[in-house]
């Protein structure tokens, strides 16, 4: 009866850390003028989305959300500039180049003798959805932020400058932030930046992204917010993740910044389904709040004094944010290990906690961690089998997260056996010291449980272990099963390794409890044969639902006088696209990798350049009606510069893709440096957004369940550039 208690008790910390939240109510259109509400800034959504149409940069939708943008500013008496030109940028980790034409609007909210706050949303979205929730709610976000400020008096001004910007192009590779730092004025007036986001359109508002030496700026964050959504451990994992946003750019000023991003219903993000309707008043209502609030706290703070060390933190239940200087953790860390190591040596002898044989104590936490994490593999793999797909729990995922917690409860059972409490809290105490050392974001996990149970396990040398031992699992449970739910929230059960190992961590508190129960092997083998039926049953439902559609573009495509049409290369290509164009069976290369079908002769004029090389500098004329263009420059060409329009950026010589994603760019010039004196192939691909008439068939042949994503359906023009030796 314990056993199945305490997983219980774990089942019901999870539900508690889904549905138990602090979150803010949405307010309506009655809220007070100060206060930031939901509904007014949706009611601005409205306004500003239109026929919630597809808004790239470079496109006529685009301009035509600005205009709206700028209306509202014009509405509530903010002036507001615009900014354009041609920008580029990138970052020596990729191996594209995203230029384009831009036009960002810079509106100043109130006045002030300071360095500019930056309260900033991007005003873009990809073409294949309307971007509601990326970026549109940052866009309402900010215009509700203003409203409410202008409503404080804060025009009156500050100490610092309030600027609103809206920057264009953020979704092709931050190229409107780029444009915003290229003026040496603004970029040195940059004091503190406010950015929102959004990577679907539910769920809690995640400060997930600050400035380096954050300790004050969590302290003025745990101030201010009434909902806390954060941890240092997702800054840890966004410096090495491949996702950006404009803070980006913006952090290489040395401003100090805050990065919020609401993450729920990811399989909506960046497809048609991102619309205003499937916008969570709540998440809109929590990040406006925070935002807001910031907004004003960092416009009246003296800047300089915000810098310092950094912060080790995290939310409990989105009500509490224990944070501690990074300058701490290391000491706390061999303390909170030397308090457990002295309460098993003063335990008397017949109740120590670690008895022989040591070995089997020691590794039992081992067990559990490496074991939960196989044993991820083992049931998600099951589940891709039976359905053929590789994340099969897409659009349903309740039978595969049932199945994977059971499953780590099994691992716990097993290792529970050998398991001993000091054992373990020895573990978690010497995880927090490596931490400190080398990973300070993670650090609290481990360090703040280890802080309740060291003097509680001290205190219950002589007696009274059992209640040290629940209360200390309680403390671990609550971070490291919430630890789990918010993995699974951002990046799905694919990723099961997040949730397998984080539930594992908050086990091993239970493991001595565990342990000691009666009925084990019925209990474990119960747990396992459940584990299997369920991923058997997650593998028996469909992948994919309207809701949570399959990601799947469609293409024309001509290359050397022939033309196709190119499916992306999916795991199963739904038998309705097969029939309608007689797909290949496998993907295939077409110029893009992808399941080919034939499309007869190519129909369209190649793209043409003319091409003049001077030495090392080669000047490109391009010639061709496009929404964006792509020009590949092998590596053995050796690039070292790109100039386009009064843009000239250093380039490593590798391969590298030049993203011109504006109209303006087919019939741009270019000048590239290259190193190498030989001749070479460049790859020109024109890239027009929709297919031509005759794809409407394949069109109506993509089910339901699936769906363009990111840059949407195209008709891809392709040539190839010969540049002459030097």
């Amino acid at each position: 009866m314990r056993i199945w208690g305490l997983g219980l008790l774990a089942a019901a910390i999870w539900l508690l850390s889904v549905f138990g939240q602090s979150r803010p109510d949405a307010l309506g259109l009655d809220a007070p003028v100060t206060a930031f509400s939901a509904a007014r800034a949706d009611a601005v959504l409205g306004r500003v989305l239109g026929d919630q149409a597809p808004h790239p940069a470079g496109s006529a939708a685009a301009e035509a959300v600005r205009t709206r943008i700028l209306k509202e500013l014009t509405a509530m008496g903010v002036h507001a500039d615009t900014q354009t030109g041609m920008s580029c940028y990138s970052q020596k980790r990729w191996d594209n180049i995203p230029c384009g034409t831009v036009t960002n609007i810079i509106a100043g909210v109130s006045p002030g003798a300071g360095k500019e706050i930056l309260l900033m949303a991007h005003s873009d979205s990809v073409a294949a959805g309307p971007g509601a929730g990326d970026d549109g709610a940052g866009v309402a976000i900010l215009l509700e932020s203003v409203r409410a400020l202008k409503a404080r008096g804060i025009e009156g001004g500050g100490k610092h400058p309030v600027i609103a910007v809206f920057t264009d192009g953020e979704e092709p590779g931050m190229v409107g932030a780029s444009l915003y730092l290229r003026d040496s004025l603004r970029r040195a007036q940059v004091g503190a930046i406010v950015n929102v986001e959004a990577r679907g359109n539910q769920g809690p508002s995640y400060l997930f992204q600050t400035s380096a030496g954050n300790g004050k700026l969590i302290e003025l964050y745990g101030q201010h917010v009434k909902q806390y959504a954060t941890s240092s451990l997702y800054g840890e994992i966004y410096k090495y993740m491949p996702n950006d946003t404009d803070l980006t750019p913006m952090l290489a000023t040395g401003a100090l910044a805050y990065n919020f991003a609401f993450v729920g219903n990811v399989a909506q993000y960046h497809t048609p389904l991102d619309r205003r309707e499937n916008i969570d008043p709540r998440s809109l209502q929590q990040q406006g709040d925070a935002a807001l609030e910031l907004t004003e706290a960092l416009s009246h703070a003296e800047l300089a004094s915000l810098h310092g060390p950094d912060a080790i933190y995290l939310d409990v239940l989105g009500r509490w944010l224990p944070r501690l200087s990074t300058v701490w953790a290391l000491p706390l860390s061999i303390t909170a290990f030397a308090v457990i190591a002295l309460a098993g040596l003063l335990m008397r002898r017949g109740r120590r906690d670690l008895p022989p044989p040591v070995l089997p104590a020691l590794l039992s936490p081992v067990l559990l961690v490496a074991g939960a994490a196989g044993m991820g593999f083992v049931l998600h793999g099951l589940a891709a089998w039976i359905g053929s797909q590789p994340d099969p729990s897409y659009a349903h995922p309740a039978w595969l997260r049932l199945s994977l917690g059971l499953g780590v409860f099994a691992v716990a059972l097993l290792a529970a056996r050998g398991a001993a409490a000091i054992a373990c809290w020895l573990w978690f105490a010497a995880l927090a010291i490596a931490c400190s050392v080398f990973a300070p974001g993670l650090t609290p996990y481990f360090l703040f449980p280890s802080l309740v149970a060291a003097p509680l396990l001290l205190m219950t040398v002589h007696g009274g272990r059992g209640f040290a031992l629940m209360v200390s699992a309680l403390a671990a449970l609550i971070v490291w099963i919430g630890l789990a739910a918010s993995g699974e929230i951002t990046m799905g059960l694919k990723t099961h390794a997040l949730f397998t190992v984080s539930a594992a961590f908050g086990l091993l508190a239970l493991l001595p409890l565990l342990g000691k129960a009666k009925g084990w092997g019925w209990a474990f083998a119960a747990s396992l044969l459940l584990a299997l039926g369920l991923s058997v049953a997650a593998g028996l439902q469909p992948a994919f639902s309207p809701a949570a559609p399959q990601r799947l573009n469609l293409h024309y495509a001509e290359i050397d006088g022939k033309a196709a049409w190119l499916a992306d290369p999916v795991t199963q290509l739904p038998d309705s696209l097969r029939k309608a164009a007689n797909f290949s069976a496998r993907p295939q290369l077409f110029f893009e990798e992808g399941y080919v079908a034939t499309a007869g002769a190519a129909r369209n004029a190649a793209p043409t350049a003319v091409v003049t090389r001077r030495g090392d500098e080669v000047m490109l004329d391009l010639n061709a009606d496009a929404d964006a263009i792509m020009l590949v420059v092998p590596a053995k060409a050796r690039l070292q510069a790109l100039t386009i329009g009064d843009v000239t950026l250093p380039v490593s010589e590798r391969r590298i893709l030049i993203d011109c994603v504006t109209s303006d760019c087919g019939h741009a010039h270019m000048t590239l440096r290259l190193g190498s004196p030989e001749a070479a192939n460049l790859f020109l691909v024109v890239r027009r957004r929709g297919l031509p008439a005759d794809g409407a068939k394949l069109l109506r042949a993509r089910p339901a369940d699936a769906t363009a994503t990111h840059g949407g359906d195209s008709t891809l023009l392709a040539a190839k550039i010969a540049i002459p030796a030097r």
